[in-house]
């Protein structure tokens, strides 16, 4: 079956790297994933307890604002649903974000989406990949090793939060890093949604 390219878009064979800022080192000792904001209780999990969820594999798309779409990844990780077995939500949570380091800060980048787009195969927080190209392998450092969120192929990746740290639960929608810089909030690439909607009302950075 033909995939379909969104707008404005290049295929590629390459998973290319762009972030903003170093490169997080991986300490296990210091490493936590909390769960938090409109939750009964929140709680902090180690590396060793996230990685004794149950596993999921699942082939995703990955479109990047920056033009280039990579069909056919095959990644391993957990879903996204896993985690709510840990919290219970408040009600009319509708919106979560998520956390990743940044610039020496654990909690430093964040990215929002609605809660209801996460529940399938296709919302993983990853740790090994595949494709055409390449054997099973860990995601290096650079991809956001030892945990990276895919976003399902409705959102451009920088939704795909690397080096991830923790999921804040919402009742309404909240900017994330690049949304309060100017990135749409709902970021559809079938629908081009690079940039912010004036109607939004999102305090910029």
């Amino acid at each position: 079956m033909t995939k379909q390219l969104p707008p404005g878009q290049f295929e590629t064979e390459k998973w290319p790297i762009l972030h903003d800022g170093d490169v997080y080192q991986f300490d296990e000792s210091t490493w936590e994933f909390r769960l938090f904001g409109d939750v009964k209780e929140e709680v902090s999990l180690s590396y060793q307890q996230v990685m004794e969820l149950p596993k999921t594999i699942s082939t995703i798309d990955m479109h990047c604002v920056t033009t280039w779409s990579k069909f056919d990844t095959t990644f391993e990780g957990i879903a996204f649903r896993e985690f709510l077995r840990f919290v219970e939500l408040a009600p009319d949570v509708k919106y979560v974000k998520i956390y990743g380091y940044l610039k020496g800060d654990r909690f430093g980048y964040s990215a929002n989406l609605p809660l209801e787009a996460l529940m399938g195969d296709d919302a993983l927080f990853v740790y090994r990949w595949k494709d055409k190209r390449h054997d099973w392998q860990d995601i290096s450092p650079k991809h956001g090793y030892p945990l990276r969120f895919i976003p399902p192929a409705s959102f451009y990746l920088w939704k795909g939060t690397k080096w991830a740290s923790g999921i804040q639960f919402m009742k309404k929608d909240e900017p994330g890093y690049w949304e309060q810089r100017g990135f749409s909030m709902t970021a559809n690439p079938f629908k081009e949604e690079r940039f912010a909607d004036p109607n939004d009302n999102v305090k910029l950075f």
